[in-house]
This record gives structure tokens, C-alpha cells and sequence, in this order.
């Protein structure tokens, strides 16, 4: 499937960029013992092994801890993190609280399923750790204004995994767009093509030993364990993650929302088509957000405008003046309807990255908050959860941004938070 390849490529290309970022020979250093930052892992599939093998490339931070439940994924992160650094002292764990007891740990990452997102962070701020967290940033919105209360109480440093957002491509569009040459934005389009793979009928079966099924599970709704409900395709169920739009809206809808910082949202308007087989999310989803002096639309395919039929993810600009389109690598500004390809005329005013996870070393060290930083991500991730409960109500639905309710709509107001677990109510 098409989502499967490129979102599995994304992490090759990523992990690949993390690397050389910090493994270009000059800069590689040695770095003081009493300079160093103790960071431990948490999930360890596919972006959990990508975080891993970033940070293990900064010379500052060492690795002591990995966790997952699967004993397989620890023991082969294990291996792969001694490839990396040779003698390392890293500790295993299947349970992510003897993480959190460790007073010797700084900061941790975390990579699980969606839906334990935000109890670990929450947790780890409580615990005195920050955190580097994959995206989404939580499950629901609740988990959001729970991460961003406790962040601010226990003074902590917090970086959402948008690791795009660390690009020169990113902040060039942003730069373009802040400048005016588009003029005043009235609309925006992104859109993300790819539908969740058809897993057929659920295969119930007793967990493998190597799994603790009840823990992954964790604050989620009982279910027996199927393996197609598992690694890799969990984001294919709504107690789990989001679908495709749910997966890629953070990453796409960023430059966007940084670019334009987009107030007094009020109204969401959701449709779909349910996917084939067990899975429970959108095969399709488009989405109209209604701002103040402002439309953004999410598509499922490419809009009818130029340069987005080549590109399977993208965002367009339209403004009074010109159009702007990008991707994550590559972007191109319109003006009059013509191509303008040289626009040094708008200067470069943001501070470039140094690297998103050498970013977040860097804040947690000076205790100021990166780039993807917990309150923006709070804004950004926002909008995404409002369009899961339209989809899922099948209606259209009316919003009061200051006191992030919907308005006369009590079926509404209760899907922005889900109930955990009992068992697994940690916070």
C-alpha cells in the first residue's frame, strides 16, 4: 500500500538525515561528563528505533535506558544500540515506570502507540523528566491540556516529533508566506493521498509470550489480541490512532499552522468512508475548518490546483496576491498565476535548526522550550481531534475557541476526552 511504503520511507530517509547531521567528522567531539544528558527510550518499533539511533548520534547524550513491552523489540534495540555505542550501560525494561522512579534519568523519549502518549508525558513531567514525543501529541484533547498544565507546574522541556519541521524547507515557506509577498491568506488547502491497508477479519488469538498485551493495551478499552491490531497497524483503529489523517496531519498541517498561526476556529465539518475490513477509521476523510478571516480544507487527494497533482502530500497557500505550494523538501511560489523562481528579495529571518533532536538537547541544557514546542503542538494537534469527532458524528459541528467546547452539542463535548481504563488511570 502506498501509505505503508511512504511512511516507512519517511523513517529511512529521517533516521538517515538524523545520522548525518551529527556524524559529519567535525562533529564529532568529546563532551564532558558533567555536559551530558542521560535519555531513555521509550517504544521501541520503527520511529521508537529511529529516535534511538538519532540520539545515540549526539555526542552529548548518553542512552541508560530502553523500554518496551515486547521483549523481542527490546532485545533487538538492544543489539542495535551496541552497534551504535559499543559498552554502553543501557538498562532494559518492559514496564515504563521504573523509567520514571530513576532519578538518574534526564529525559526520555517516546514513541508508543498513540494512545499512551499523553500519561507517559504527563507522568514523565511529574517525574522531573522532559520529553521528546512522537506525534500525534495526545489521543484526545484532554490528554493535551493535562501535558501542557503539568509541563507548565513542574517547569519541563518539551519537543513534539514533527521532525520535518527541523527542514530549511519549512522555514523558507514560513519566511515566504509571514513576508506578504502572497498577500492576506484566505484559504488553505493540504491534503495527504494513501488509504489503511484492507487486514481482513480479525485472526483473536492468545498474545505471543514475548507481548504484555494487557499493558499494551494500557488506558484502552479491553480488546483480545489480534495480530493485525498490533505493531505498525494500531494506527488503523480508533482506540489506537487516528488513520491516515491521524498520521499525517501533524507533519503536513505544521507548516501551516506555524506559517499563519490561524485564530478563532469555528466550525468543523467532517466525511469519510469507512475503511475495508476490521479496521474502524476513515479509508477517506476530507475536513473544512472555518476560522474568523480564514477556510482550511483537508483533502485525501491532491486539490485542482497547479503543482499538486505530482505530490501525494502538500500544502497551497492562496493569498490576494499569489499562490504558495510545498511539500516537505520543495516548494514554489506563484504570482499573477506566474512562476516565481527567484525570490532572495525576501530575506531569511528565522534561525535555522540545528537538527530537531540536537534542538531539543539544546532546550532541555538552557531550560528554554524548542521549536516544536508543548504549546504549539497543543494548537497544532487540536484541530486534528476536532475532526475525528465530526467524522465520527457525521455531522458538522460549531466551536467556542476560548473555552475549547462545542457549542450546545453534550455528544460532542464528551468525545474530547476518552476514558481510560481503570486499571491504567495513572494520572
Amino acid at each position: 500500500m502506498e501509505l505503508n511504503s511512504s511512511r516507512r520511507e519517511f523513517i529511512r530517509k529521517t533516521s538517515i538525515a538524523g545520522m548525518g547531521v551529527f556524524m559529519l567528522p567535525g562533529l564529532v567531539r568529546k563532551v564532558a561528563a558533567s555536559d551530558r544528558l542521560r535519555v531513555a527510550h521509550i517504544g521501541l518499533g520503527g520511529m521508537g528505533n529511529a529516535h534511538m539511533r538519532w540520539f545515540a548520534a549526539i555526542p552529548e547524550v548518553d542512552i541508560v535506558a530502553l523500554c518496551d513491552v515486547d521483549q523481542v523489540h527490546l532485545d533487538s534495540t538492544m543489539k542495535t544500540l551496541e552497534t551504535l555505542r559499543p559498552g554502553n550501560k543501557a538498562q532494559a525494561y518492559k514496564d515504563f515506570r521504573h523509567i520514571l522512579d530513576r532519578k538518574d534519568i534526564d529525559a526520555i523519549t517516546c514513541a508508543t502507540p498513540d494512545h499512551w502518549h499523553s500519561q507517559i508525558a504527563t507522568l514523565a513531567f511529574k517525574a522531573g523528566k522532559d520529553v521528546y514525543g512522537e506525534k500525534p501529541l495526545s489521543h484526545d484533547v484532554r490528554g493535551g491540556q493535562e501535558m501542557l498544565k503539568n509541563l507548565n507546574r513542574y517547569d519541563r522541556v518539551f519537543q513534539l516529533g514533527t521532525q520535518i519541521h527541523a527542514g530549511d524547507n519549512y522555514h523558507r515557506v514560513v519566511e515566504l508566506v509571514r513576508s506578504g509577498i502572497l498577500g492576506k491568506i484566505n484559504t488553505v488547502r493540504i491534503w495527504k493521498t494513501g488509504f489503511p491497508p484492507d487486514l481482513g477479519l480479525a485472526a483473536y488469538q492468545q498474545a505471543p509470550p514475548n507481548l504484555d498485551w494487557d499493558m499494551w493495551l494500557g488506558p484502552a478499552p479491553l480488546s483480545d489480541y489480534a495480530p493485525q491490531k498490533c505493531h505498525f497497524n494500531w494506527r488503523y483503529f480508533s482506540d489506537y490512532g487516528g488513520g491516515v489523517f491521524g498520521d499525517f496531519w501533524s507533519h503536513i498541517a505544521d507548516v501551516v499552522y506555524w506559517s499563519i498561526q490561524p485564530k478563532g476556529l469555528k466550525s468543523i465539518s467532517a466525511r469519510g468512508e469507512k475503511a475495508e475490513g476490521i479496521t474502524d477509521v476513515a479509508k477517506w476523510m476530507d475536513v473544512d475548518y472555518e476560522y474568523e478571516d480564514l477556510n482550511i480544507f483537508w483533502t485525501s487527494e491532491p486539490p485542482n490546483v497547479p503543482g499538486a497533482a505530482a505530490r501525494g502530500i502538500g500544502a497551497y497557500f492562496e493569498g490576494e496576491n499569489g499562490t504558495l505550494i510545498c511539500d516537505y523538501n520543495t516548494h514554489e511560489v506563484r504570482i499573477g498565476g506566474e512562476l516565481v523562481p527567484d525570490l532572495t528579495k525576501v530575506p531569511v529571518s528565522l534561525e535555522r535548526s540545528p537538527g530537531h533532536q540536537q534542538n531539543f538537547v539544546n532546550a532541555v541544557k538552557s531550560r528554554t522550550q524548542p521549536e516544536s514546542n508543548l504549546e504549539y503542538a497543543r494548537e497544532l494537534t487540536l484541530p486534528m481531534h476536532l475532526g475525528l469527532i465530526s467524522y465520527q458524528l457525521g455531522r458538522k459541528l460549531y466551536w467556542n475557541d476560548k473555552r475549547e467546547k462545542f457549542i450546545g452539542d453534550r455528544e460532542a463535548n464528551n468525545l474530547l476526552s476518552k476514558e481510560p481504563r481503570k486499571k491504567w488511570d495513572l494520572i
